[in-house]
């Protein structure tokens, strides 16, 4: 439990320091052209899940994210106590992540963002987002587990551009970005709908699944 547990903390650590970090680089090198980026953004994004996931899935499933914990808890897989340990250390990894891209880039450690990013498209942008972000891996579990890291990877790629909140789809994410005023930061205040829309969507994928996949 200790090495899962690890392996939740540093994986999701390192998609924190890729998510700020390349948002802060993205930010400084488009030259105020925001659709660059976001494509400087999104890129590194999408490969280090690549690369998380096929390092840690073999340890701890490579969750980093407190939904898809969820999902696997309410789907047996993972008990209670484990599922506690591993959001705890999901959203602890994700808070250090983002300081670590704070010194890296010489931000103020704890700079609370003041982007607003609220109202019903955002939020609905996070259901579909987390609804599919499951799906994948429920689905893909199914079909090819071994093309898990990839599909994920993928997947998020396309969603930071489908959906217009960028496709948080997961609250450890967002509790953390909640700590950089940055390219990728939200305003505290509207965090607690992006989560509460992240675990509807887990949810309904979690139920849409079991169904078309029984």
């Amino acid at each position: 439990m200790q090495r899962k547990l690890f392996a939740e903390w540093i994986g999701t650590l390192f998609l924190l320091a890729t998510v700020v970090g390349s948002g802060i680089m993205a930010e400084r090198l488009a030259g105020g052209n925001i659709a660059i980026a976001l494509l400087g953004n999104t890129i590194p994004t999408g490969a280090m899940l690549v690369v998380l996931i096929t390092i840690f899935g073999p340890i701890s499933g490579g969750h980093f994210n407190p939904a898809v914990t969820m999902v696997f808890w309410l789907r047996r897989e993972i008990g209670g106590r484990a599922s506690a340990a591993y959001i705890g250390a999901q959203v602890l990894g994700g808070i250090c992540g983002t300081l670590i891209a704070h010194v890296m880039f010489e931000n103020p450690l704890i700079d609370p963002s003041t982007t607003t990013r609220a109202g019903a498209a955002q939020w609905v942008s996070e259901f579909v987002a987390t609804f599919g972000l499951v799906a994948t891996i429920l689905g893909t579990r199914k079909a090819r587990a071994v093309a898990v890291p990839m599909a994920v990877g993928l997947y998020i790629t396309a969603a930071y551009w489908f959906t217009a909140s960028t496709s948080f789809a997961n609250p450890a994410v967002t509790l953390a970005r909640t700590l950089s005023n940055t390219f990728a930061g939200i305003d505290p205040a509207h965090a607690a709908m992006f989560i509460l829309m992240q675990l509807f969507g887990a949810l309904a994928a979690m139920f849409a699944f079991r169904w078309l996949l029984r």
